[in-house]
């Protein structure tokens, strides 16, 4: 389980609060991959893919537009890191999720895992007004 603490906290209340919402996504995963009683979890599944790539499309423009609003010298690479992301969400094979259903959850919370511990506490800290 992904849990939310103030070392994620940049300070930017309408970023720290989409951060925390992408926390939830993550935890719908985890808890999902626990419930043994569903055998078959591709809707699911399918679900909380389409979540997080149209939260994150929202999120990245929310960031996007503070950075640029802020003249943020790293906008660019910053964005690149985005297009990063949604690359590896768009190229989600829903054929290969039906065959390992337990696997691909584990692959996609390692995924937004790094991601969340890599990106916000790294990347995102950059442009936070409190470094």
């Amino acid at each position: 389980m992904l849990q939310w603490s103030d070392e994620y906290r940049l300070g930017i209340d309408s970023i720290d609060a989409q951060h925390k919402h992408l926390f939830d996504i993550a935890n719908k995963a985890y808890h999902l991959l626990l419930n043994d009683l569903r055998l078959d979890k591709y809707d699911e599944i399918v679900e909380i893919i389409e979540e997080l790539r149209n939260y994150a499309v929202t999120h990245f423009n929310t960031e996007e537009q503070y950075m640029a609003s802020i003249r943020y010298p790293k906008l660019l690479s910053h964005k690149v890191e985005h297009n990063d992301f949604m690359e590896k969400i768009n190229s989600v094979n829903l054929d290969e999720i039906d065959e390992n259903q337990d696997r691909f959850l584990l692959e996609i919370l390692d995924f937004i895992a790094d991601w969340l511990q890599n990106h916000i506490l790294k990347v995102d800290r950059q442009f936070a007004p409190n470094k």
